[in-house]
């Protein structure tokens, strides 16, 4: 099987614009080391082994927020967005086992809160994976799937810049360049994350490389 990718990081409660707190304010902190343990994850660590033990220490961790917390779905967003990334740092068949986890927690969680951490990031999570995931017969991937989810993950949080960018990124992939343009230019625009420094200096890194090669694509498409 062709190695395939992923990159996936949302957000938590502690982020800026829509982002709400929970009504526990000990989970939401234990929700926000979370989120910044991903940040170190993705952007600080290097080498693939290096990234993969990083990862199945952080899924370790929600695993155990989420035991402590039953019934909360925050810290099942974070779990799935850690096998979401490990998955991508491994591809083959053992990362797909590992995405079709991640989407099998997240839509646990939506079931039990679509809303959790107040941000889009269960759509948003969902329709990357739908995006990004190679479709039948390897795979689950489903293009109308990631477009449906990733709508109402910028309707949750238009100014969001996890959000704009995996829409930016699922239009790139659609071939309509004009289309990630314009996600992409919102998702440099977004407000800064308190405590998430490292993701969003990593994350607007990305949308501005990105929204070059939109731009190029744009201009001789």
């Amino acid at each position: 099987m062709k190695s395939w990718t992923l990159a996936l990081a949302l957000t938590a409660a502690l982020s800026a614009g829509a982002a709400q707190a929970s009504d526990n304010p000990a989970l939401d902190a234990r929700v926000a080391a979370l989120a910044q343990g991903w940040d170190r994850l993705n952007y600080e660590v290097h080498g693939k082994d290096a990234r993969i033990a990083a990862a199945d220490r952080l899924i370790a961790q929600s695993e155990a927020v989420a035991k402590q917390y039953p019934g909360r779905a925050e810290p099942l967003v974070w779990e799935a967005i850690t096998l979401s990334t490990e998955a991508g740092d491994k591809g083959g068949l053992g990362g797909l086992a590992l995405a079709k986890q991640a989407k099998r927690m997240l839509e646990r969680a939506e079931h039990i809160n679509a809303a959790a951490l107040g941000d889009g990031s269960v759509p948003c999570t969902l329709g990357s994976l739908y995006a990004q995931v190679p479709g039948f017969p390897i795979g689950f991937g489903d293009a109308g799937k990631a477009r449906a989810y990733l709508d109402k993950a910028v309707r949750a949080n238009p100014s969001g810049i996890d959000p704009n960018f995996f829409y930016g990124d699922y239009l790139m992939r659609q071939g309509d360049y004009a289309g990630a343009v314009r996600m992409l230019q919102r998702a440099l625009a977004a407000p800064p994350r308190p405590g998430r420094e490292v993701g969003d200096k990593g994350r607007r890194a990305e949308a501005a490389a990105l929204l070059a090669q939109a731009r190029l694509k744009a201009k001789h498409a």
